[in-house]
C-alpha cells in the first residue's frame, strides 16, 4: 500500500486478530510491544519494510503463531529464548536482516516447523544438530551467514526435505555417502561456496527430483571413473535444471552419457574442475542448454560441431582449455548467444566470417590460440558487440575502416598479432570505447588525430609498433603529476623541451606560455596512458592468477551481465561524499540514497549507495549494471564506475546540475516553455525507443518512468535515470513476462499493477503519463483524482475545447502564439491518450510515439514563426 511511517501501537487493542499483513511498505522503528495483547494472532507478516530494532521477546506469548515473516529488514540481535515457546509455530522466515548469534539448539523443538529461512544474516557457530529432529521440513536456508563447522549428519535424515541452501558459509567436513537414498525428495540442493571436502556421493542420482545441484567452491575431490560414473548416473535426475561443480578438483573426463541429461538441463558449471580428456559430441543433445561453462580444465580434442545444435544456448565458456582444431562453423546456428569465450586454447585456422550472424552477440573472446588469416570484415557488422579479443594469435592484414559500426564497443584488443597497415581516422568513432589495444603489430603511419576523440577511453596501448610522426610538443611540467616523473616516460618524444632531468632540450624564451594548453593536454591525456599500457599487463596477470585461486566468486558469474566498469573502493567513495554528509544527501529512494561528490579530479558526480537490508536492493544493483553496462544512448544516465563489496554496493553516476523533471514542474522558482518541455519529452522518447527497439532482440523495460527519474544536464538535455526494476524481456516488442508489481501508482499500465505483466506497451503508458503530467502540471495521483475519476479520463474529457482548464497556466500566459501553443498541446494529449489506451494492443509503440513528438515540434515551430 505505500504506507510509512511506524507500527501504530493502538493495533494492540484489536484483540480478535488473527492475521496481521503490513509486508511491502516503508514502516520503519521497532515493533511496539503492544502487539504482544493480540493472543490470537496466527500469521504475522512484516516483510519488505525498514523495521530495525531486536526481535521482540514478546512474540513468545503468541502460542497460537503458526507464520512468522520478518524478512527482508534490519532486526538485530540474537534470536530470543521466548520464540521457542511457539510450538505451533510452520513458517519462521528472517532470510535478510542483520540477526547474529549462535542458532538456538531448541529451534529443534519446532515439530511443526515446515519452512525455516533465516539466510543473509550474521548468524554464527555451527549448525545445531537439534535440527535434524524437524521431520516436517520442507525448506531450510541459512546461506550468506558466518556458520563453520561440519553439517549435522542428522539433517541429511530430513526425508521431507526439498530445498536445502547452505551456500556461503564457511561449513566443513565431508557429505554423508548416503544423501541421496536420505533426501529422496530433494530438489534443490545448493552448498557452493563452503569448505566442503572429500568425494562428492554416488548416491546423490539416486535423489530422482533433483532440479538444482550447486556444489561449486569447495574442495570435492575424487578419481577419474568416479567423476565419470557420477556424471552418468546423475542422467538419471530427469528435473535437473541447475549443475554447478566449478571449482572443485575431482578430475575425471565428461562421459559420453552426459548427452542422456534431460531436456530440462539449463546450466552447467564445471570450470576449473581439473576435468580431462575431449568433450564429447553428445553434449549436443542438451538441446535446453543456455549456459555451458567448461574453462580452465584440461580438455582436449576438439569442439565438436554438434554444439551448433544447442540452439538456446547463450554462453559458451571453453578458455584455458587444451583444445585444437578450427572454430566449427556450426557456432554460427546459435541465434541467441551472448558471450563466446575460447581464448586460451590451441585453436587454429581461420576465424568464421559467419559469427557476424549472431546479432545477440556482446562477448567474443578468441585471444590466446593460433589463429590465423586476416579478420573477417563482417565481424565489423555486429554493431551491439561490447568486447572483443582477438589478442595473441598470428591475424594479418589490416584494420578496416568499417570498425566505426562498432557503436557500442567497450574492449578491442587486437595486440600481439601480425596486424599492419595504417591505424584508420575512423576509429574515432568508438565514442564509448574504454580499452583499445593495438600493441605489438606492425602498424604504422601516424596516430589518427581522431583517437583524442575518445572520450571514454581509460586505457590506450599502442606500443610495439612501426608508428611514425609527434605525439607530444612542448614544455614538460615540472609540478603536480609530472613531479615525480622519469625521463623513460617521456623517451623518444623530441618536439619536448624542458629541465635536465628529462634528457630534452631546454625550452627557449616564452615556450612555457605558448605550450602551456599542449603540457596540459599532456597531464591529462598523454600520461595516464602511457602508465596504463605498463600496468595492463600487470593487471591481467593478477586477473588470471586471481580466477585460478579464487574460492568466493562464484562461477555462475561467467556471463551473468554484472557491472565490469572501473571499479571505486569505499574509502574513494567515503571522501567524495564526505563520509556521507546529509549536506550532500540529494535524495532517498525505495532502494537506496543518493549523494552528491567530487572525486579526485574535482569532477561533480552522483553517488547511489544501496541499502543491502533489503533484497530488492541487491536485485536493483545487477538489474542497473545489467541494462546500463550493455545499453549506452545520450539520453540514458551513464555509469562511471561501481564499488561491489559483500556488504556495500554503489553506483558512480554523471551528475546532473539541472536536478529531476519533478523540481522543474513543481518548484515555483523554476519555469520552462513549451519548447522546453517539447525538448525534454522528445529526449525520453529517445531514451526508451533504444532499449525497446534498437538495443537487441530482447527489449528492456523500464518499468518505473516517473518525473524524479528524469534528470536534466547542464544544457537541460533529459537524461532516463533508475533501472533498478527494469526487465529484459524476450526475443520481439509484444514478448511480455510477469513479474512482482513495484512501480509507482498513477504511472504504471493497467495489466502490470493489477496482474504485473510487463511489456514494452508498459513504458509506453507510462510515457503517456509523462506527457499529460509535463503539460499540465497535475499529478495522476493529485487529490483531485478519486474515484472513477483520473488524469487520463480529465485530459480526454477536455479535448478539444476545454484544453484551457486543463493546460498549465504558465504556458499560456503570454497571448504570443497563443493558437500555436493550444494546436501543439492538443497533438501532444491526442498523442498522451494513444500511448494511455486501456487496452496494451491498442497502444502506440514507443518508435511512432517519439516520431509524432518531433513532428508536433516541428509544427509548432513553424506556427510560431508564422505569426511573429
Amino acid at each position: 500500500m505505500g504506507l510509512g511511517g511506524t507500527i501504530p501501537l493502538h493495533l494492540g487493542n484489536l484483540s480478535f486478530l488473527v492475521s496481521l499483513d503490513v509486508a511491502h511498505n516503508n514502516f520503519h522503528g521497532h515493533l511496539p510491544n503492544e502487539l504482544g495483547q493480540l493472543r490470537r494472532l496466527r500469521f504475522i507478516r512484516f516483510g519488505f519494510n525498514k523495521l530495525s530494532g531486536s526481535i521482540p521477546t514478546w512474540i513468545g506469548v503468541l502460542s497460537k503463531l503458526q507464520t512468522l515473516r520478518l524478512y527482508n529488514n534490519s532486526f538485530t540481535g540474537p534470536i530470543p529464548n521466548s520464540l521457542l515457546n511457539l510450538s505451533k509455530l510452520e513458517v519462521f522466515d528472517a532470510i535478510y536482516n542483520v540477526i547474529d548469534g549462535n542458532i538456538p539448539s531448541g529451534i529443534g523443538n519446532f515439530s511443526s516447523l515446515f519452512i525455516l529461512n533465516l539466510g543473509y544474516n550474521n548468524l554464527q557457530g555451527q549448525i545445531p544438530t537439534e535440527i535434524g529432529n524437524l521431520q516436517n521440513l520442507d525448506t531450510l536456508v541459512l546461506s550468506a551467514n558466518n556458520l563453520s563447522g561440519p553439517i549435522p549428519p542428522t539433517i541429511f535424515n530430513i526425508s521431507t526435505l526439498t530445498v536445502l541452501n547452505l551456500i556461503s558459509n564457511q561449513l566443513s567436513g565431508h557429505l554423508p555417502s548416503t544423501i541421496g537414498h536420505s533426501l529422496p525428495s530433494i530438489e534443490y540442493l545448493t552448498l557452493a561456496t563452503n569448505n566442503l571436502t572429500g568425494k562428492i556421493p554416488n548416491s546423490i542420482t539416486n535423489a530422482s527430483k533433483l532440479i538444482g545441484l550447486e556444489l561449486s567452491f569447495n574442495s570435492f575431490s575424487g578419481h577419474i571413473p568416479n567423476t565419470s560414473a557420477f556424471l552418468s548416473s546423475l542422467t538419471n535426475c530427469r528435473n535437473l535444471t541447475v549443475l554447478a561443480l566449478a571449482y572443485n578438483q575431482v578430475g575425471g573426463i565428461l562421459p559420453p552419457v552426459i548427452g542422456n541429461f534431460s531436456a530440462s538441463l539449463r546450466q552447467f558449471y564445471a570450470s576449473n574442475c581439473k576435468l580431462g580428456g575431449s568433450i564429447p559430441k553428445e553434449i549436443g543433445k542438451l538441446r535446453g542448454l543456455i549456459l555451458l561453462s567448461l574453462g580452465f580444465n584440461d580438455l582436449n580434442g576438439t569442439i565438436s560441431p554438434t554444439m551448433g545444435r544447442l540452439k538456446r544456448l547463450q554462453g559458451l565458456s571453453l578458455e584455458e582449455n587444451n583444445l585444437e582444431g578450427s572454430i566449427p562453423y556450426d557456432l554460427c546456428h546459435l541465434e541467441l548467444m551472448y558471450g563466446i569465450r575460447l581464448n586460451g586454447n590451441k585453436l587454429s585456422g581461420h576465424i568464421p566470417p559467419c559469427l557476424a550472424s549472431l546479432t545477440s552477440l556482446r562477448e567474443l573472446h578468441l585471444g590466446s590460440n593460433k589463429l590465423t588469416s586476416s579478420i573477417p570484415s563482417s565481424l565489423w557488422s555486429l554493431e551491439y558487440i561490447l568486447e572483443i579479443n582477438l589478442s595473441s594469435n598470428s591475424l594479418n592484414d589490416s584494420l578496416p575502416s568499417n570498425v566505426q559500426k562498432l557503436k557500442v564497443l567497450r574492449v578491442l584488443d587486437l595486440s600481439r598479432n601480425q596486424l599492419s597497415g595504417d591505424i584508420p581516422s575512423t576509429i574515432g568513432a568508438l565514442k564509448d570505447i574504454e580499452t583499445l589495444s593495438l600493441a605489438s603489430n606492425q602498424f604504422q603511419g601516424p596516430i589518427p588525430e581522431s583517437v583524442g576523440s575518445l572520450i571514454s577511453l581509460e586505457c590506450l596501448d599502442l606500443s610495439g609498433n612501426n608508428l611514425s610522426g609527434k605525439i607530444l610538443k612542448g614544455e614538460i611540467p615540472v609540478k603536480g603529476s609530472f613531479k615525480n616523473s622519469s625521463a623513460e616516460s617521456f623517451f623518444g618524444n623530441y618536439a619536448l623541451c624542458g629541465p635536465p632531468k628529462f634528457r630534452v632540450p631546454p625550452c627557449k624564451q616564452g615556450d612555457s606560455k605558448s605550450t602551456k594548453n599542449v603540457a596540459l593536454i599532456v597531464l591529462k591525456y598523454i600520461l595516464p596512458p602511457i602508465v596504463s599500457s605498463v600496468l595492463i599487463v600487470i593487471i591481467i596477470i593478477m586477473y588470471i592468477r586471481c580466477r585460478k585461486r579464487s574460492t568466493k566468486k562464484s562461477d555462475h558469474e561467467d556471463f551473468l551481465p554484472l557491472a565490469t566498469w572501473r571499479r571505486t573502493s569505499y574509502l574513494d567513495i567515503q571522501r567524495a561524499t564526505d563520509e556521507f554528509n546529509e549536506c550532500n544527501l540529494l535524495g532517498t529512494g525505495s532502494f537506496g540514497s543518493v549523494y552528491k561528490g567530487t572525486i579526485s579530479d574535482g569532477t561533480d558526480v552522483a553517488i547511489k549507495v544501496f541499502n543491502l537490508q533489503l533484497e530488492r536492493a541487491f536485485r536493483s544493483f545487477n538489474s542497473e549494471c545489467e541494462v546500463l553496462r550493455n545499453v549506452r544512448h545520450r539520453n540514458l544516465i551513464k555509469i562511471l564506475s561501481s564499488c561491489s563489496n559483500p556488504d556495500f554496493k554503489a553506483l558512480v553516476l554523471e551528475f546532473m546540475p539541472n536536478g529531476s523533471l519533478e523540481k522543474w514542474l513543481y518548484s515555483y522558482n523554476y519555469f520552462f516553455d513549451i519548447l522546453e518541455r517539447l525538448n525534454i519529452m522528445i529526449d525520453v522518447g529517445s531514451a526508451l525507443e533504444y532499449p525497446h527497439h534498437g538495443h537487441s532482440s530482447a527489449p528492456i523495460i523500464h518499468c518505473d518512468l516517473k518525473p524524479t527519474n528524469i534528470l536534466l544536464d547542464e544544457n537541460m538535455v533529459a537524461h532516463v535515470s533508475d533501472f533498478g526494476i527494469s526487465k529484459l524481456l524476450g526475443e520481439g516488442e509484444d514478448f511480455v513476462t510477469q513479474t512482482m508489481t513495484m512501480a509507482t501508482i498513477g504511472y504504471m499500465a493497467p495489466e502490470y499493477g493489477s496482474e504485473g505483466i510487463v511489456s514494452a506497451k508498459c513504458d509506453v503508458y507510462s510515457y503517456g503519463v509523462l506527457l499529460m503530467e509535463t503539460f499540465t502540471r497535475k499529478r495522476p495521483t493529485d487529490e483531485m483524482f478519486t474515484g472513477e475519476m483520473s488524469l487520463r479520463r480529465w485530459v480526454k474529457e477536455s479535448l478539444p475545447h476545454g484544453l484551457t482548464e486543463v493546460v498549465d497556466a504558465n504556458l499560456v500566459r503570454e497571448e504570443q502564439a497563443f493558437a500555436a501553443k493550444m494546436d501543439c498541446i492538443v497533438s501532444i494529449m491526442d498523442l498522451a491518450l494513444d500511448c494511455c489506451m486501456e487496452s496494451p494492443g491498442k497502444r502506440i509503440n514507443m518508435t511512432d510515439a517519439a516520431a509524432k513528438l518531433k513532428k508536433i515540434k516541428v509544427k509548432f515551430l513553424d506556427d510560431a514563426a508564422a505569426t511573429s
